[in-house]
């Protein structure tokens, strides 16, 4: 049945809030334990059994995502490329991806988000139980930051509301969506909100209006939206902790100790240093006179010396030298430069955009 079934994921948008970051890269493939996050959704669906996916992509940063997308597609899976030519809205999307989608059951999943649960399973109950809509809720502490379901004593669906000031549940939309094509019928009926965008709960709610059957689950695991830094690192932590296996493929010396669960590309070498995990290590680094701790993902070709780093993600190419104190918590770029100025040590957080040159006292 899943093979009757399209994917649709959207890696459009700006990424506001992971800028500096997100003006040289798309917030979809800044990496989480080393992989881009658009390779989770991908996966996800490929596991499910959907092997026709569309990708919604933006002007400024859809030739990045086709190149990564392009290298990350299996055998036996088509990938259709749809432009949405400004940020109007996830149901915008939905809208202008009908072309491809056409009269075809889909599943919709945001290329910033990671679910714990398998797709697989929700996309058979979708099949099976015939509705016209299948929404995933989650429990969560900020419900004014996310669209929001309110559930009768039934747990039937009453009412979804974008971002509401004064949300009456606490279940957020997770961005993992199942519809049949009655959702077009829907988007065709409401206006932009007041931000400007077509909102697919507003899109829901019309579905619900007119009668259609929406249901809807409720996740236990984890739900990683990944828009911002925290949320990011977060990621980082629990995808680490969930996967992360022993697999050394590069070279440790004698002098060095590996704890835990830790994975080294080919070609790194470890000289001299301590690593505990859960880390992962890209291909072709050097770690040398150096500390990586738990939650840690090092980037392709970085290299860290006489430097202490944990719970924190470095992109390809980083160069962290002399650091005189732990770097924790830490987001940055692809070929950033951490050396030390002279002066007194502090403490250092960082969130750095590609080609940042930093000097610490």
């Amino acid at each position: 049945m899943a093979s009757q079934i399209k994917g649709l994921v959207l890696a459009g948008g700006k990424g506001t809030r992971l800028r500096p970051l997100t003006y040289t890269t798309a917030k979809q493939l800044v990496p989480v334990a080393n992989q881009p996050i658009l390779h989770y959704p991908l996966d996800s669906l490929v596991q499910a059994g959907i092997k026709d996916i569309g990708v919604i992509i933006s002007p400024e940063t859809g030739d990045a995502v086709k190149s990564v997308v392009e290298n990350w597609r299996p055998s036996g899976v088509k990938i259709t490329f749809i432009l949405q030519d400004k940020p109007a809205g996830l149901a915008h999307a939905v809208k202008i991806a009908r072309g491809y989608l056409q009269d075809s059951d889909f599943a919709m999943y945001l290329g910033d988000n990671l679910i714990q649960s398998e797709l697989s399973s929700l996309v058979e109950t979708f099949a099976q139980e015939g509705a016209d809509a299948h929404i995933l809720l989650k429990h969560v502490n900020n419900p004014q930051a996310f669209g929001v379901a309110e559930l009768s004593a039934d747990h039937r669906i009453i009412r979804l509301v974008e971002k509401p000031k004064h949300p009456k549940s606490n279940l957020a939309l997770v961005g993992v969506y199942l519809f049949t094509p009655k959702v077009f019928d829907a988007i065709d009926q409401i206006q932009p909100s007041p931000r400007g965008e077509l909102e697919i709960t507003d899109a829901i709610q019309k579905m619900i209006d007119n009668g259609n059957t929406v249901k809807s689950h409720t996740l236990t695991g984890w739900w990683l939206d990944t828009g911002k830094k925290d949320d990011l690192l977060e990621a980082n932590r629990i995808v680490l902790d969930a996967y992360c296996q022993t697999e050394l493929s590069g070279k440790v010396d004698n002098h060095s100790q590996i704890r835990g669960r830790v994975e080294i590309g080919k070609g790194t070498k470890v000289i001299n240093s301590v690593i505990q995990g859960p880390v992962r290590i890209g291909p072709d680094c050097v770690i040398e006179d150096a500390y990586i701790g738990p939650y840690t993902s090092i980037g392709q070709g970085s290299r860290i010396t006489q430097a202490e780093i944990e719970n924190s993600v470095f992109l390809n190419a980083c160069q962290v030298s002399h650091i005189p104190v732990r770097i924790e918590q830490s987001l940055v770029g692809q070929e950033c430069q951490i050396t030390k100025a002279q002066g007194r040590p502090a403490t250092y957080r960082f969130m750095l955009g590609d080609q940042s040159n930093i000097e610490v006292l």
